[in-house]
Protein backbone atom coordinates (compact mmCIF):
# COMPACT_ATOMS: atom_id res chain seq x y z
CA UNK A 1 0.00 0.00 0.00
CA UNK A 2 3.01 2.31 0.51
CA UNK A 3 4.70 1.88 -2.30
CA UNK A 4 1.49 2.60 -4.19
CA UNK A 5 1.19 6.24 -1.94
CA UNK A 6 5.03 6.90 -3.00
CA UNK A 7 4.44 6.05 -6.86
CA UNK A 8 1.75 8.11 -6.68
CA UNK A 9 2.99 11.27 -5.19
CA UNK A 10 5.73 10.71 -7.29
CA UNK A 11 3.20 10.95 -10.59
CA UNK A 12 2.20 13.92 -9.37
CA UNK A 13 2.70 17.23 -11.17
CA UNK A 14 4.75 20.74 -9.79
CA UNK A 15 2.91 23.83 -11.67
CA UNK A 16 5.30 26.54 -13.14
CA UNK A 17 3.78 29.03 -11.42
CA UNK A 18 4.31 26.70 -7.76
CA UNK A 19 7.80 26.67 -8.94
CA UNK A 20 8.59 30.16 -9.51
CA UNK A 21 6.82 30.69 -6.01
CA UNK A 22 9.39 28.51 -4.25
CA UNK A 23 12.48 29.73 -6.20
CA UNK A 24 11.87 33.37 -5.04
CA UNK A 25 11.57 32.35 -1.55
CA UNK A 26 14.84 29.97 -1.58
CA UNK A 27 16.42 32.46 -3.54
CA UNK A 28 15.26 35.70 -1.01
CA UNK A 29 16.20 33.57 1.95
CA UNK A 30 20.07 32.76 0.26
CA UNK A 31 20.89 36.46 -0.67
CA UNK A 32 19.54 37.77 2.79
CA UNK A 33 22.03 35.09 4.54
CA UNK A 34 24.79 36.32 1.66
CA UNK A 35 23.80 40.08 2.32
CA UNK A 36 21.86 40.77 5.54
CA UNK A 37 20.99 44.25 5.44
CA UNK A 38 18.77 43.66 2.83
CA UNK A 39 16.96 41.03 5.45
CA UNK A 40 17.25 44.62 7.90
CA UNK A 41 15.06 46.55 4.65
CA UNK A 42 12.74 43.79 4.47
CA UNK A 43 11.33 44.53 7.49
CA UNK A 44 11.22 48.43 7.04
CA UNK A 45 9.19 47.67 3.66
CA UNK A 46 7.20 45.95 5.93
CA UNK A 47 6.88 48.41 8.10
CA UNK A 48 5.87 51.15 6.01
CA UNK A 49 3.65 49.08 4.00
CA UNK A 50 1.66 48.00 7.33
CA UNK A 51 1.39 51.83 8.17
CA UNK A 52 -0.10 52.66 4.84
CA UNK A 53 -2.63 49.37 4.42
CA UNK A 54 -3.74 50.76 8.08
CA UNK A 55 -3.99 54.90 7.17
CA UNK A 56 -5.23 54.36 3.40
CA UNK A 57 -8.65 51.99 2.96
CA UNK A 58 -8.55 53.54 -0.94
CA UNK A 59 -5.54 52.02 -1.91
CA UNK A 60 -5.75 48.62 0.11
CA UNK A 61 -9.23 48.79 -1.53
CA UNK A 62 -7.84 49.23 -4.80
CA UNK A 63 -5.23 46.41 -4.50
CA UNK A 64 -8.20 44.18 -3.33
CA UNK A 65 -9.62 44.84 -6.79
CA UNK A 66 -6.79 44.25 -8.98
CA UNK A 67 -5.69 40.84 -6.93
CA UNK A 68 -2.44 42.38 -5.90
CA UNK A 69 -2.85 42.52 -1.81
CA UNK A 70 -1.63 39.14 -0.97
CA UNK A 71 1.58 39.76 -3.25
CA UNK A 72 3.08 43.13 -2.32
CA UNK A 73 5.01 40.86 0.63
CA UNK A 74 6.60 38.96 -2.15
CA UNK A 75 9.50 39.34 -3.22
CA UNK A 76 9.22 41.42 -6.71
CA UNK A 77 12.53 41.34 -8.73
CA UNK A 78 15.94 40.42 -9.28
CA UNK A 79 18.90 41.38 -11.53
CA UNK A 80 21.57 39.17 -13.04
CA UNK A 81 24.38 39.97 -15.50
CA UNK A 82 25.30 37.29 -18.29
CA UNK A 83 28.33 36.86 -20.51
CA UNK A 84 27.81 35.18 -23.38
CA UNK A 85 24.72 34.75 -25.91
CA UNK A 86 24.87 30.72 -24.95
CA UNK A 87 24.48 32.12 -21.19
CA UNK A 88 21.35 34.08 -22.01
CA UNK A 89 20.08 31.23 -24.14
CA UNK A 90 20.00 28.41 -21.67
CA UNK A 91 18.86 31.39 -18.89
CA UNK A 92 15.92 31.33 -21.03
CA UNK A 93 14.85 27.62 -21.07
CA UNK A 94 15.92 28.06 -16.71
CA UNK A 95 13.51 30.64 -16.52
CA UNK A 96 10.61 28.92 -19.17
CA UNK A 97 10.56 25.66 -16.62
CA UNK A 98 9.16 28.65 -13.93
CA UNK A 99 6.84 30.35 -16.51
CA UNK A 100 8.86 33.18 -16.64
CA UNK A 101 9.44 35.01 -20.51
CA UNK A 102 11.63 37.65 -22.05
CA UNK A 103 9.25 40.84 -21.59
CA UNK A 104 10.75 44.05 -23.48
CA UNK A 105 14.02 44.90 -24.74
CA UNK A 106 16.31 47.33 -22.71
CA UNK A 107 19.54 49.01 -24.41
CA UNK A 108 21.56 50.82 -21.32
CA UNK A 109 24.51 51.53 -23.34
CA UNK A 110 23.01 54.90 -24.59
CA UNK A 111 23.00 55.98 -20.36
CA UNK A 112 26.84 53.98 -20.03
CA UNK A 113 26.13 50.43 -19.09
CA UNK A 114 27.69 48.39 -21.63
CA UNK A 115 24.72 45.77 -21.59
CA UNK A 116 21.62 45.19 -23.44
CA UNK A 117 18.63 43.25 -20.90
CA UNK A 118 15.48 41.85 -20.62
CA UNK A 119 13.03 40.90 -17.87
CA UNK A 120 11.98 37.19 -17.33
CA UNK A 121 8.47 37.36 -15.73
CA UNK A 122 4.85 35.79 -16.03
CA UNK A 123 2.68 37.44 -18.62
CA UNK A 124 -0.82 37.08 -16.96
CA UNK A 125 -2.59 38.12 -14.60
CA UNK A 126 -3.33 35.15 -12.38
CA UNK A 127 0.12 33.80 -12.73
CA UNK A 128 1.37 37.45 -11.59
CA UNK A 129 -0.44 37.38 -8.73
CA UNK A 130 0.44 34.31 -7.80
CA UNK A 131 3.77 35.41 -7.64
CA UNK A 132 4.91 38.61 -9.11
CA UNK A 133 8.92 36.99 -8.59
CA UNK A 134 10.77 38.63 -12.04
CA UNK A 135 14.30 38.92 -12.72
CA UNK A 136 15.85 41.53 -14.33
CA UNK A 137 18.60 39.69 -17.06
CA UNK A 138 21.37 41.66 -18.66
CA UNK A 139 23.55 40.31 -21.39
CA UNK A 140 27.24 42.12 -21.67
CA UNK A 141 27.96 43.74 -25.01
CA UNK A 142 31.61 42.76 -25.16
CA UNK A 143 31.08 44.79 -28.54
CA UNK A 144 31.85 48.18 -26.56
CA UNK A 145 34.83 46.86 -25.20
CA UNK A 146 37.38 49.41 -27.07
CA UNK A 147 41.03 47.21 -25.85
CA UNK A 148 40.74 44.73 -28.32
CA UNK A 149 43.60 42.61 -26.33
CA UNK A 150 41.27 42.99 -23.14
CA UNK A 151 38.32 42.07 -25.31
CA UNK A 152 40.29 38.86 -26.43
CA UNK A 153 40.88 38.18 -22.81
CA UNK A 154 37.69 38.19 -21.38
CA UNK A 155 36.04 36.16 -24.25
CA UNK A 156 38.34 33.65 -23.38
CA UNK A 157 37.26 33.65 -19.61
CA UNK A 158 33.83 33.66 -20.21
CA UNK A 159 34.21 30.52 -22.70
CA UNK A 160 35.70 28.48 -19.80
CA UNK A 161 32.77 29.10 -16.97
CA UNK A 162 29.71 27.17 -16.58
CA UNK A 163 27.16 28.27 -14.66
CA UNK A 164 24.94 26.02 -14.82
CA UNK A 165 24.91 23.02 -12.94
CA UNK A 166 24.35 19.42 -14.87
CA UNK A 167 21.34 18.41 -13.11
CA UNK A 168 19.69 21.95 -13.84
CA UNK A 169 20.49 21.18 -17.36
CA UNK A 170 18.92 17.95 -17.27
CA UNK A 171 15.66 19.23 -15.25
CA UNK A 172 15.20 21.29 -17.98
CA UNK A 173 15.54 19.03 -21.02
CA UNK A 174 13.25 17.02 -18.97
CA UNK A 175 10.39 19.90 -18.90
CA UNK A 176 10.86 20.71 -22.29
CA UNK A 177 10.29 17.02 -23.58
CA UNK A 178 7.47 16.37 -21.23
CA UNK A 179 5.88 19.41 -20.56
CA UNK A 180 5.85 19.38 -16.86
CA UNK A 181 7.99 18.27 -13.72
CA UNK A 182 6.83 16.06 -11.01
CA UNK A 183 6.82 17.42 -7.34
CA UNK A 184 10.29 15.36 -6.46
CA UNK A 185 11.93 16.80 -9.74
CA UNK A 186 10.61 20.86 -8.44
CA UNK A 187 12.32 20.51 -5.37
CA UNK A 188 15.16 19.38 -6.88
CA UNK A 189 14.91 21.85 -9.91
CA UNK A 190 15.13 24.81 -6.86
CA UNK A 191 18.14 23.42 -5.64
CA UNK A 192 19.82 23.38 -8.87
CA UNK A 193 18.52 26.49 -10.58
CA UNK A 194 19.71 28.44 -7.21
CA UNK A 195 23.43 27.05 -7.34
CA UNK A 196 23.87 29.59 -10.56
CA UNK A 197 22.81 32.85 -8.90
CA UNK A 198 24.90 31.90 -5.46
CA UNK A 199 27.76 34.28 -4.26
CA UNK A 200 31.22 32.71 -4.93
CA UNK A 201 34.04 34.63 -3.17
CA UNK A 202 36.69 33.48 -5.33
CA UNK A 203 36.89 34.31 -8.70
CA UNK A 204 38.90 32.74 -11.83
CA UNK A 205 40.97 36.28 -13.06
CA UNK A 206 43.98 38.03 -11.36
CA UNK A 207 43.70 40.67 -9.21
CA UNK A 208 45.59 42.24 -12.14
CA UNK A 209 43.00 41.52 -15.01
CA UNK A 210 40.23 42.08 -12.67
CA UNK A 211 41.76 45.80 -12.63
CA UNK A 212 42.24 46.22 -16.23
CA UNK A 213 38.41 45.32 -16.37
CA UNK A 214 36.80 47.29 -13.85
CA UNK A 215 38.92 50.68 -15.66
CA UNK A 216 36.92 49.68 -18.62
CA UNK A 217 33.82 49.27 -16.26
CA UNK A 218 32.37 48.38 -13.36
CA UNK A 219 29.88 46.13 -14.70
CA UNK A 220 32.31 44.02 -17.35
CA UNK A 221 34.44 43.53 -13.97
CA UNK A 222 31.72 42.00 -12.02
CA UNK A 223 30.47 40.23 -15.16
CA UNK A 224 33.45 38.56 -16.52
CA UNK A 225 35.53 38.29 -12.82
CA UNK A 226 33.32 35.88 -11.26
CA UNK A 227 32.52 32.13 -11.50
CA UNK A 228 28.60 33.30 -12.17
CA UNK A 229 25.88 35.77 -12.53
CA UNK A 230 25.62 36.18 -8.43
CA UNK A 231 22.28 37.79 -7.90
CA UNK A 232 23.30 41.44 -7.71
CA UNK A 233 19.74 42.85 -5.63
CA UNK A 234 16.64 41.71 -4.60
CA UNK A 235 13.73 44.21 -4.66
CA UNK A 236 10.41 43.81 -2.44
CA UNK A 237 7.88 46.29 -3.35
CA UNK A 238 6.81 49.46 -1.02
CA UNK A 239 4.00 51.28 -1.40
CA UNK A 240 5.65 54.47 -0.22
CA UNK A 241 9.34 54.21 -1.69
CA UNK A 242 9.41 58.46 -0.13
CA UNK A 243 8.99 56.98 3.72
CA UNK A 244 11.34 54.40 3.14
CA UNK A 245 14.36 56.84 2.11
CA UNK A 246 13.93 58.05 4.92
CA UNK A 247 13.67 55.42 7.07
CA UNK A 248 16.78 53.75 6.05
CA UNK A 249 18.58 56.73 6.83
CA UNK A 250 16.88 56.64 10.21
CA UNK A 251 17.67 52.72 10.44
CA UNK A 252 21.84 53.67 9.03
CA UNK A 253 20.75 51.90 6.08
CA UNK A 254 23.07 54.09 3.44
CA UNK A 255 20.53 54.75 0.58
CA UNK A 256 21.97 55.95 -2.64
CA UNK A 257 20.99 60.00 -3.37
CA UNK A 258 18.40 59.81 -6.59
CA UNK A 259 14.98 58.02 -6.22
CA UNK A 260 14.62 57.13 -9.56
CA UNK A 261 11.60 57.21 -12.09
CA UNK A 262 9.10 59.95 -11.47
CA UNK A 263 8.29 62.56 -8.73
CA UNK A 264 6.16 61.35 -5.78
CA UNK A 265 2.57 61.65 -7.29
CA UNK A 266 -0.69 61.27 -5.97
CA UNK A 267 -1.25 58.27 -8.22
CA UNK A 268 1.54 56.73 -9.02
CA UNK A 269 2.64 55.58 -12.66
CA UNK A 270 5.32 53.34 -13.81
CA UNK A 271 8.07 52.53 -11.38
CA UNK A 272 10.48 54.59 -8.41
CA UNK A 273 13.09 52.95 -7.19
CA UNK A 274 16.13 53.40 -4.66
CA UNK A 275 18.65 50.94 -2.93
CA UNK A 276 20.66 51.36 -0.60
CA UNK A 277 24.98 51.63 -1.51
CA UNK A 278 26.41 48.81 -3.08
CA UNK A 279 28.36 46.55 0.08
CA UNK A 280 32.19 46.52 -0.40
CA UNK A 281 33.23 42.70 -0.27
CA UNK A 282 36.20 41.03 0.12
CA UNK A 283 36.99 38.17 -2.71
CA UNK A 284 40.23 36.15 -3.68
CA UNK A 285 41.87 36.94 -7.06
CA UNK A 286 43.40 33.60 -8.47
CA UNK A 287 46.93 34.50 -9.73
CA UNK A 288 48.41 32.02 -12.90
CA UNK A 289 50.46 30.40 -10.40
CA UNK A 290 46.89 29.02 -9.01
CA UNK A 291 47.79 30.83 -5.30
CA UNK A 292 45.35 33.58 -4.36
CA UNK A 293 45.82 36.83 -3.60
CA UNK A 294 43.17 39.09 -1.41
CA UNK A 295 40.98 41.97 -3.09
CA UNK A 296 37.77 43.80 -2.74
CA UNK A 297 34.78 44.13 -4.73
CA UNK A 298 31.75 46.03 -4.85
CA UNK A 299 28.22 45.08 -6.99
CA UNK A 300 25.90 43.48 -4.70
CA UNK A 301 22.86 46.07 -2.96
CA UNK A 302 19.07 45.93 -1.61
CA UNK A 303 16.61 47.92 -3.79
CA UNK A 304 13.30 48.93 -2.96
CA UNK A 305 10.25 49.71 -5.77
CA UNK A 306 6.97 51.70 -5.64
CA UNK A 307 4.98 50.43 -8.78
CA UNK A 308 2.41 52.63 -10.46
CA UNK A 309 -0.08 51.92 -13.08
CA UNK A 310 1.40 51.08 -16.18
CA UNK A 311 1.33 53.67 -18.90
CA UNK A 312 -0.44 53.53 -23.04
CA UNK A 313 2.33 53.97 -26.05
CA UNK A 314 1.01 57.90 -25.65
CA UNK A 315 1.29 58.17 -21.51
CA UNK A 316 4.69 56.76 -22.38
CA UNK A 317 5.90 59.01 -24.90
CA UNK A 318 4.47 62.39 -22.65
CA UNK A 319 6.65 60.63 -19.66
CA UNK A 320 9.63 60.50 -21.65
CA UNK A 321 9.53 63.92 -22.74
CA UNK A 322 8.90 65.14 -19.47
CA UNK A 323 11.63 62.81 -18.15
CA UNK A 324 14.06 64.34 -20.69
CA UNK A 325 13.01 67.39 -20.21
CA UNK A 326 14.46 67.83 -16.63
CA UNK A 327 17.62 65.83 -16.92
CA UNK A 328 18.24 68.41 -20.06
CA UNK A 329 17.58 71.43 -17.36
CA UNK A 330 19.81 70.04 -14.97
CA UNK A 331 22.56 69.45 -17.31
CA UNK A 332 24.33 66.45 -15.61
CA UNK A 333 23.52 63.67 -13.87
CA UNK A 334 21.83 63.51 -10.74
CA UNK A 335 23.71 62.80 -7.86
CA UNK A 336 24.00 64.19 -4.05
CA UNK A 337 25.15 67.12 -4.77
CA UNK A 338 22.34 68.40 -6.53
CA UNK A 339 19.22 65.67 -5.83
CA UNK A 340 17.22 68.87 -4.13
CA UNK A 341 17.24 70.46 -7.65
CA UNK A 342 16.90 67.69 -9.66
CA UNK A 343 13.87 66.63 -7.64
CA UNK A 344 12.05 70.61 -7.69
CA UNK A 345 12.91 70.74 -11.72
CA UNK A 346 11.51 67.23 -11.62
CA UNK A 347 7.98 68.24 -9.81
CA UNK A 348 7.55 71.21 -12.27
CA UNK A 349 8.44 69.53 -15.56
CA UNK A 350 5.37 66.74 -14.62
CA UNK A 351 2.90 69.23 -13.86
CA UNK A 352 2.32 68.62 -17.04
CA UNK A 353 1.32 65.14 -16.61
CA UNK A 354 -2.14 64.37 -15.06
CA UNK A 355 -2.47 62.94 -11.43
CA UNK A 356 -5.61 61.46 -11.35
CA UNK A 357 -6.84 58.37 -12.40
CA UNK A 358 -9.80 59.77 -14.18
CA UNK A 359 -7.98 62.02 -16.24
CA UNK A 360 -5.40 59.21 -17.00
CA UNK A 361 -8.33 56.95 -17.67
CA UNK A 362 -9.98 59.72 -20.08
CA UNK A 363 -7.47 61.17 -21.44
CA UNK A 364 -5.76 57.41 -22.82
CA UNK A 365 -2.49 57.58 -20.80
CA UNK A 366 -2.70 54.47 -18.81
CA UNK A 367 -4.26 51.28 -18.71
CA UNK A 368 -7.12 49.98 -16.43
CA UNK A 369 -9.45 46.65 -15.87
CA UNK A 370 -12.91 47.30 -15.88
CA UNK A 371 -15.22 45.88 -13.45
CA UNK A 372 -18.94 45.63 -13.04
CA UNK A 373 -19.43 46.71 -9.44
CA UNK A 374 -21.27 43.39 -7.74
CA UNK A 375 -23.71 46.05 -5.03
CA UNK A 376 -24.87 48.46 -7.70
CA UNK A 377 -27.82 48.46 -9.28
CA UNK A 378 -27.74 47.26 -13.17
CA UNK A 379 -29.06 49.10 -15.92
CA UNK A 380 -32.66 48.30 -17.18
CA UNK A 381 -34.95 48.48 -19.38
CA UNK A 382 -36.15 52.24 -18.35
CA UNK A 383 -33.08 53.49 -18.22
CA UNK A 384 -33.15 55.71 -21.10
CA UNK A 385 -29.52 57.12 -21.10
CA UNK A 386 -28.21 54.13 -21.84
CA UNK A 387 -28.58 52.10 -24.77
CA UNK A 388 -29.19 48.78 -23.92
CA UNK A 389 -28.86 46.78 -27.33
CA UNK A 390 -25.94 48.73 -28.14
CA UNK A 391 -24.40 47.47 -24.96
CA UNK A 392 -25.33 43.69 -25.64
CA UNK A 393 -24.34 43.89 -28.97
CA UNK A 394 -20.84 45.17 -27.89
CA UNK A 395 -20.07 42.09 -25.91
CA UNK A 396 -19.78 39.86 -29.45
CA UNK A 397 -16.71 42.44 -30.56
CA UNK A 398 -15.46 44.18 -26.99
CA UNK A 399 -16.37 47.23 -28.52
CA UNK A 400 -18.12 50.05 -26.59
CA UNK A 401 -19.00 53.32 -27.03
CA UNK A 402 -16.80 55.98 -24.71
CA UNK A 403 -20.33 57.45 -23.95
CA UNK A 404 -21.39 54.73 -23.03
CA UNK A 405 -19.04 53.67 -20.94
CA UNK A 406 -18.73 56.97 -18.84
CA UNK A 407 -22.27 56.50 -18.46
CA UNK A 408 -21.75 53.10 -16.82
CA UNK A 409 -18.47 54.53 -14.62
CA UNK A 410 -20.81 57.81 -13.29
CA UNK A 411 -23.65 55.38 -12.32
CA UNK A 412 -20.91 53.64 -10.52
CA UNK A 413 -22.21 50.54 -12.16
CA UNK A 414 -18.49 49.59 -13.38
CA UNK A 415 -15.42 50.65 -11.98
CA UNK A 416 -11.83 51.45 -13.45
CA UNK A 417 -8.89 50.46 -11.32
CA UNK A 418 -5.20 50.79 -12.61
CA UNK A 419 -3.09 47.97 -14.53
CA UNK A 420 0.45 47.77 -12.67
CA UNK A 421 3.32 48.27 -14.00
CA UNK A 422 5.05 44.84 -14.05
CA UNK A 423 8.42 46.12 -16.31
CA UNK A 424 11.68 48.48 -16.08
CA UNK A 425 12.59 52.00 -17.23
CA UNK A 426 16.32 51.86 -18.65
CA UNK A 427 16.91 55.35 -17.53
CA UNK A 428 16.14 54.38 -13.64
CA UNK A 429 17.83 50.67 -14.49
CA UNK A 430 21.22 52.69 -15.39
CA UNK A 431 21.32 55.21 -13.13
CA UNK A 432 20.94 52.41 -10.37
CA UNK A 433 23.81 50.19 -11.83
CA UNK A 434 26.12 53.18 -12.10
CA UNK A 435 25.36 54.46 -8.88
CA UNK A 436 26.40 51.05 -6.62
CA UNK A 437 29.19 50.48 -9.23
CA UNK A 438 30.71 53.50 -8.02
CA UNK A 439 31.35 53.98 -12.04
CA UNK A 440 30.88 57.58 -14.04
CA UNK A 441 33.66 57.53 -16.49
CA UNK A 442 31.45 56.92 -19.15
CA UNK A 443 28.29 58.93 -19.62
CA UNK A 444 27.48 56.68 -22.95
CA UNK A 445 28.53 53.93 -25.66
CA UNK A 446 28.73 54.60 -29.18
CA UNK A 447 26.80 51.89 -31.20
CA UNK A 448 24.06 50.79 -32.37
CA UNK A 449 20.80 49.11 -30.29
CA UNK A 450 21.18 45.58 -31.60
CA UNK A 451 17.98 44.01 -30.45
CA UNK A 452 17.69 41.82 -33.12
CA UNK A 453 21.17 40.31 -32.45
CA UNK A 454 19.82 39.66 -28.22
CA UNK A 455 16.92 37.85 -29.56
CA UNK A 456 18.93 35.89 -31.53
CA UNK A 457 20.90 34.84 -28.27
CA UNK A 458 17.33 34.16 -26.56
CA UNK A 459 16.30 32.20 -29.35
CA UNK A 460 13.22 34.25 -28.95
CA UNK A 461 11.48 37.39 -29.91
CA UNK A 462 10.42 39.23 -26.47
CA UNK A 463 7.35 40.16 -25.42
CA UNK A 464 5.73 43.47 -26.57
CA UNK A 465 5.05 44.60 -22.57
CA UNK A 466 2.73 47.21 -24.16
CA UNK A 467 0.71 44.85 -26.10
CA UNK A 468 0.45 42.52 -22.50
CA UNK A 469 -1.22 45.58 -20.87
CA UNK A 470 -3.55 46.15 -23.97
CA UNK A 471 -4.50 42.41 -24.24
CA UNK A 472 -4.97 42.96 -20.38
CA UNK A 473 -7.18 45.51 -20.30
CA UNK A 474 -9.01 44.28 -23.53
CA UNK A 475 -9.51 41.13 -21.72
CA UNK A 476 -11.03 42.35 -18.61
CA UNK A 477 -13.27 45.00 -21.06
CA UNK A 478 -14.45 41.14 -22.15
CA UNK A 479 -15.57 39.63 -18.83
CA UNK A 480 -17.26 43.71 -17.58
CA UNK A 481 -19.54 43.48 -20.75
CA UNK A 482 -20.20 39.61 -20.52
CA UNK A 483 -21.27 40.24 -16.46
CA UNK A 484 -23.34 43.14 -17.54
CA UNK A 485 -25.10 41.53 -20.31
CA UNK A 486 -26.00 38.81 -18.25
CA UNK A 487 -27.88 40.93 -15.55
CA UNK A 488 -29.82 43.52 -17.70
Amino acid sequence: MNNNKNVMESDKLKDSNAIRHEFSIAMSAMYQSEVPLYGDLLDLVAEVNTEVLTQHSEIKEQLEHTGEIDRISMERHGAIRLGTAAELHMMRRLFAVMGMYPVGYYDLAPAGVPVHSTAFRAIDTQALNQSPFRVFTSLLRLDLIDDEVLKKEAVAVLANRQIFTANAISLIERFEEKGNLTLEEGKQFVKEALETFRWHDKTPVSKKLYQRLSDQHGLIADVVGFKGPHINHLTPRTLDIDTVQQGMLAKGIPPKAIIEGPPKRDCPILLRQTSFKALEETVSFKNPEGDYEQGHHTARFGEIEQRGVALTPKGRSLYDQLLNQSREQLGVTPNEDNALEYYQILENAFEAFPDDYRTLHDEGLAYFYYQAVNDSPYPSSSDSELNLDSLEESYSDDSISKQTMTQLIEKGIVRFEPIVYEDFLPVSAAGIFQSNLHDDKQSSYKGNSNQNEFEKALGVHVYDELALYADQQAESLHKCLFRLKYSI
